[in-house]
């Protein structure tokens, strides 16, 4: 994790590629500066790991969503407060008026050269469904017009992940970016145009959560546009995690329960199930956050070794575990699972220490994130990949969300270590989660020790 600037480069001197209906401003100079970078590195990357050669995109388009229409894709764009790739006109389009500006004042420049990587990433797909089987592309990973929109839209992040480890390798012309705040600033512009809460990955359309397309993203950044190019209908179906509400309530919502005493002691014994096999003794549990002798008081919910006992400031759990409501900018809730997740990360403090873990430092606070993962991977009823979630508590659709907008918070407890010492790099916190919710417990202690 390294911090500096994460931004357009000062001195480079602006592509000079041909974009229609420009207006020379700030946002075009950024869009067809990422459009430029995006494109020299895969002409880079379709040689080394396609075996073939990459052709630039055939038109740029800029326009104004609140203006007049230009036409593309045999439609106009007003009204279009969008960023898209065309594959009848071969070209992408990005609107200048409001989509860019908003993405740049929320989350900054980045967020723009994000969505313009993830647009590129569609012009990739459209080249390498031509390119024959020398690009060793499974069958179910070409896209055609028949592949499921959320297949398309995996692979899509993914291939922008590639390129930002490109970037954060420091080898984009126009850009630079730190792999701390500046990787957390892009992960957040992710969640932001996430779907709404309780859509079906198997709708036409759908792009998926914020966990899904950071995991998308992340796949990228790690591993390089190979293994993008092998994200298929059977992997997707298998691991995605945008499902539709069961039950009527959870439309209303949001699939939130209670932050209450009854609803905790579901939890508490949840997570007694989880980890019944360490033979680990349970915690007890306090109202209230009291003296430790070999640990810092956290809050909303804290653990204290020497008495392998969890505390707990219930008034601070509610305020987290209440989602805000639409429009209200002031709220500092999450969701029920931020808060909840919150009280498992130190409960999985006394598996850890029963084990004979270290309880504090960076390694201790991935590890928890990896534990809590692995908590709620076993409470996930996934109707194709037939996992055997625990009895009792489940997780619902959105949950999985507000864990990463709690581990993308400033001052995450889920990602901490005993004394609330949070891991400094948000990517890292969500990669920790990650891995425990997909691969179980086993990886916690083997990647992170």
């Amino acid at each position: 994790m390294t911090d500096g600037p994460s931004g357009p480069k000062r001195g480079a001197a602006d592509s000079t590629l041909p974009v229609d209906n420009a207006d020379g401003g700030e946002m075009d100079k950024i869009a067809v500066n990422a459009v430029n970078d995006v494109q020299e590195y895969w002409k880079e990357r379709f040689r080394t790991d396609f075996k073939t050669e990459f052709k630039p995109v055939s038109r740029l388009l800029s326009y104004d969503s609140n203006g007049r229409g230009v036409q593309i894709c045999r439609s106009s764009t007003e009204g279009q407060v969008n960023a898209f790739y065309c594959p009848l006109d071969d070209a992408i389009a990005w609107d200048r008026g409001e989509l860019l500006p908003m993405l740049n004042k929320r989350f900054g420049p980045m967020a723009v050269v994000t969505v313009l990587a993830h647009e590129m990433g569609h012009a990739v797909q459209h080249r390498l469904a031509t390119a024959g089987t020398s690009a060793g592309i499974p069958d179910d990973a070409k896209i055609t017009s028949s592949t499921p929109s959320i297949v398309a839209e995996q692979q899509a992040d993914c291939y922008a992940g590639a390129f930002f480890r490109h970037v954060a390798e420091g080898r984009s012309k126009h850009f630079e970016i730190s792999t701390g705040k500046g990787l957390n600033q892009v992960l957040a512009s992710l969640f932001f145009i996430r779907d709404q809460v309780g859509t079906s990955f198997a709708k036409q359309g759908a792009h998926g959560t914020a966990f899904d397309r950071i995991t998308g993203f992340q796949y990228g950044f790690a591993e390089g546009p190979s293994r993008c190019a092998r994200i298929g209908v059977k992997e997707v179906e298998n691991r995605i995690t945008e499902l539709p509400f069961i039950k009527k309530d959870d439309q209303k919502t949001g699939g939130n329960i209670e932050i209450n005493a009854a609803n905790l002691e579901a939890i508490k014994k949840s997570l007694g199930e989880a980890f019944r096999d360490t033979g680990a003794a349970a915690p007890s549990f306090r109202d209230s956050v009291g003296s430790c002798s070999d640990a810092k008081p956290t809050k909303p919910t804290a653990y204290c070794p020497s008495s392998n006992t969890v505390s707990l400031d219930m008034a601070d759990l509610t305020r987290i575990g209440t989602p805000p409501k639409k429009g209200d900018r002031q709220s500092t809730g999450i969701g029920d699972f931020a808060a909840y997740g919150e009280v498992a990360s130190r409960y999985v403090m006394s598996v850890q220490k029963a084990v004979g873990a270290e309880l504090k430092g960076d390694v201790a606070g991935l590890r928890t994130a990896c534990m809590v993962g692995s908590w709620a991977g076993q409470l996930l009823e996934h109707p194709v990949n037939k996992r055997n979630p625990l009895p009792g508590a489940k997780i619902s659709p959105g949950d999985l969300d507000e864990a990463v907008a709690e581990l993308l918070s400033e001052h995450s407890l889920i990602a901490a270590d005993v004394d609330g010492r949070s891991v400094p790099s948000g990517f890292a916190r969500v990669e920790a989660l990650r891995v425990g919710f997909m691969d179980g417990v086993s990886p916690c202690t083997e990647k992170f020790n």
